[in-house]
């Protein structure tokens, strides 16, 4: 089963935009601003945002709900094509980055990819973002959905992000980067559509149906506060950034 072609929509729906400080960050490592290649891109959670530093960004993915569902942007092109083989021409890019789909990559036939398209000294650049949290509230109930519920239904490679890909193969000159953090602020349903674009949470839904979930969004919803209520959420960022 495609996986992301099942949850296209509440991907682009919900799933958050990278901050600033990840894009200046970004573009002040690169040795130009010509061309950003991101990819495994969803729908343009930060190819959008590069636009703002790059001239151009191409933006693959191999799903086509997810390019199709792409936010538009006059530097953004959108292509389906593996991490693998990007269509792109040999060294032309500044920087090639990948935010939260290098662990469902072949990372070696990528760096590949990366060596071959890359400009000298350009940056190749891998962001992760691990538990979502909220207060101390919250925070339990969400800790024993993930880890509890959900627990035997997370693919393999969640491994690597829950270590914020230190143990990913990284074969690049690294570069130190300080901490990150994203955060946004959402009530209560955008943060059930958040959840629900988990791949956990849809295989917990396959095998068992809606129960576990809708116990989960009662017990939430039972902390969470009045209907309408915007609480700030925070995710830690993980950047691996090399240069080639």
């Amino acid at each position: 089963m495609d996986y992301f072609a099942q949850v296209a929509a509440g991907y682009a729906a919900h799933r958050p935009t990278y901050p600033a400080a990840v894009v200046d960050l970004l573009a002040g490592l690169a040795p130009g601003r010509d061309l950003a290649w991101d990819s495994g891109c969803g729908s343009g959670q930060l190819s959008v945002p590069l636009a703002g530093r790059f001239s151009r960004v191409i933006a693959t993915d191999t799903n086509a709900e997810q390019i199709a569902r792409g936010r538009t942007h006059r530097r953004v092109k959108y292509r389906r094509a593996p991490a693998e083989a990007s269509g792109l021409p040999d060294a032309v890019v500044d920087l090639a980055v990948s935010a939260q789909a290098a662990h469902w990559f072949d990372l070696p036939g990528y760096y590949a990819e990366v060596r071959r398209v890359a400009r000298p000294g350009a940056i190749v650049a891998l962001l992760t973002y691990g538990r979502i949290r909220v207060d101390a509230d919250v925070d339990p109930l969400i800790e024993r959905f993930y880890g509890g519920v959900l627990g035997r239904y997370w693919p393999p490679g969640r491994r690597f992000v829950e270590d914020g890909y230190r143990s990913l193969p990284f074969p690049f000159e690294e570069i130190p980067v300080p901490p990150l953090e994203m955060s946004a602020q959402w009530a209560l349903g955008a943060f059930f559509g958040y959840v629900g674009t988990w791949s956990a949470t849809q295989a917990l839904e396959r095998a068992e149906g809606r129960g576990p979930i809708e116990t989960f969004q009662r017990d939430l919803a039972n902390v969470w506060g009045p209907a309408g209520t915007v609480r700030p959420v925070l995710w830690d960022l993980t950047l691996r950034a090399g240069r080639l």
